[in-house]
């Protein structure tokens, strides 16, 4: 069987006679002229002024967000906390030393022979900061063993190095400054080589040799 569609005739004069007389029906008989709709009316209001708000501008150089978000500077002393007095910090100071004395003589009665604790000042600071940047960049690490290397808390007590000296600049002596820049270059120095090791590229691993029998 074949699955072509069916068709079906119709007589299309049927439809054709209806719709001319329906057509000449509708030219004889003339359609109602409709009247326009009256306009509305439109009653004019008048804007109500308001006044303009004074603008207020911003400092130079800042935002009008960051202006608005700075906090001043009382802000930032309540958020420090409260300052001790003078009486405060001499009380503190004086017991502070005294606990200081006591522990020195807890020591010197159990080891006798050792010496006394030596005063400490500038360079012992400078010296501490040294010592910690290396330890950071590997040096003390045990014959044998892989140097553990914290490149980036190297940097950090470099860059603290170099603040308190910024800090302390103009209440050095000649001694305490030719050290600190001394300790600064000999550090800077280790710094760059480490980096310059870190950066460099690796050589291309060479292909597998033959296997041999």
């Amino acid at each position: 069987m074949s699955d072509s569609p069916k068709f079906t005739v119709v007589d299309r004069r049927k439809f054709r006679a209806e719709d001319d007389n329906g057509s000449e029906t509708a030219a004889s008989t003339p359609a109602p002229v409709e009247e326009p709709a009256a306009a509305p009316r439109l009653t004019l209001v008048e804007p109500v002024q308001k006044q303009a708000e004074p603008i207020q501008e911003p400092e130079p150089g800042l935002s009008p967000v960051a202006v608005a978000d700075l906090p001043d500077e009382e802000d930032r002393l309540e958020e420090a906390g409260p300052v001790p007095t003078a009486e405060e910090v001499s009380f503190q100071k004086a017991a502070y030393e005294k606990a200081a004395e006591r522990l020195e003589d807890l020591v010197r009665a159990q080891n006798p022979a050792a010496p006394a604790s030596e005063k400490i000042g500038f360079e012992h600071l400078v010296q501490q900061l040294y010592l910690s940047a290396m330890m950071q960049m590997g040096a003390g690490t045990p014959e044998g063993q892989r140097p553990r290397i914290d490149i980036l808390g190297a940097r950090q007590t470099i860059d603290l190095l170099n603040v308190v000296g910024d800090k302390a600049r103009g209440n050095l002596s000649k001694e305490e400054e030719r050290t600190l820049q001394t300790v600064l270059y000999e550090l800077r120095m280790t710094f760059l080589e480490l980096t310059r090791m870190i950066s460099a590229p690796k050589p291309p691993v060479p292909p597998p040799g033959p296997l041999k029998r």
